[in-house]
């Protein structure tokens, strides 16, 4: 997986946040995130819904029925950075609950049905993050 992830920031990066494969055509971006246990720094190409001016991010993990790593990163250190295209923003990370969930979840579902078959194939309830720009 560490290779897979490592071509597509390179991708990213060589293509103004353009990559093909699996991302082809989806908003991707680069989650710049700090080891929950070990401190050092992470980046993962993670899919993103725009909502407002934040960026929500879905735990799905392909339906595996543990979190990403990244997920845990940012229950443990909040403050993160991502890139978008060619810019970088620093933002900080707060899960979404309830029926904000819910809806953004099932808008994520609609737009990349993947979403919807990585629900069907878990038991637990897939976390949605929203990363807001520090003010």
């Amino acid at each position: 997986m560490a290779d897979f992830n490592e071509q597509v920031i390179a991708e990213f990066r060589a293509n103004h946040g353009k990559v093909g494969g699996p991302f082809e055509g989806a908003p991707l971006l680069l989650l710049h995130s700090t080891g929950a246990k070990s401190g050092a720094r992470r980046i993962s190409p993670v899919m993103y819904l725009p909502d407002d001016d934040r960026y929500v991010i879905f735990a799905s993990k392909a339906g595996a029925d543990t979190n990403p790593d990244w997920y845990h990163n940012l229950k443990a250190n909040p403050d993160a950075a991502i890139e978008v295209g060619d810019s970088t923003v620093d933002v900080v990370a707060s899960e979404i609950t309830g029926t904000e969930r819910d809806e953004l979840y099932r808008k994520q579902a609609e737009l990349y049905p993947g979403f919807a078959e990585y629900e069907k194939k878990t038991s637990r309830v897939i976390p949605v993050v929203a990363l807001s720009a520090k003010s």
